[in-house]
């Protein structure tokens, strides 16, 4: 009887630590980017989206040159006051800084790795 006990405290001892070391990786991944900058262009779409983790998933146009098509640029808004601040500028011509996380472990934290912090609208 102890055997099996013992067993079972082991596995679930390992489950424990599977879970610790998912948890300190995600932590990890959202707080230390890989790269951060600021894109400009117009801003074409935010939207509300997933079916258990919502996030504000966007589309920015970037300014090309004439004759070459237009680059867009897809970013994910983690912070609700931000998000409304983006909604707010849509159809402008705005900046946006942002933060890219890279190897985020689920796409429950945002469709792409690209996390905007900050808009403002270029004049």
């Amino acid at each position: 009887m102890a055997t099996g006990r013992r067993i079972v405290l082991i596995g679930f001892a390992f489950i424990l630590l599977v879970i610790a070391i998912f948890a300190a990786y995600s932590w990890a991944a959202l707080h230390w980017n890989y790269s951060e900058g600021e894109r400009a262009g117009f801003m074409q779409k935010l939207s509300h989206k997933g079916w258990l983790c919502k996030t504000w998933e966007g589309e920015l146009t970037l300014v090309a040159l004439p004759g070459a098509a237009p680059e867009k640029f897809n970013f994910t808004v983690r912070d609700e006051t931000v998000a409304q601040q983006v909604n707010a500028l849509a159809g402008q011509r705005i900046a946006l800084t942002y933060e890219q996380h890279k190897g985020l472990p689920t796409s429950c934290f945002g469709e792409t790795e690209y996390f905007v912090t900050a808009a403002r609208l270029i004049n």
